[in-house]
């Protein structure tokens, strides 16, 4: 299962824990789980937040594939100007 670390702000939303291992094949699946597990948290991710699998940051990441020993960060979104 991949290890999905959430932000800090969202830790209320997903039992007080920051660290989940969930089953998926990709970043849509992980976001599925999530929310079968906590109810209205993929809303507040998709979208809302930089992904990054096994280190690597990606712009587009709903279809990125997660293996079974991934670390996926879901991150908040950072301005600049």
């Amino acid at each position: 299962m991949a290890r999905v670390v959430l932000p800090q702000a969202l830790a209320a939303r997903a039992g007080g824990q920051l660290e989940h291992e969930i089953e998926g094949r990709n970043v849509r699946a992980l976001l599925a789980a999530l929310e079968a597990r906590f109810p209205g948290l993929a809303e507040e991710l998709e979208g809302r937040v930089a992904v990054a699998i096994d280190g690597e940051i990606h712009n587009d990441p709903m279809l990125e594939a997660v293996g079974p020993d991934s670390e996926v960060h879901f991150l908040p979104r950072v301005g600049g100007g």
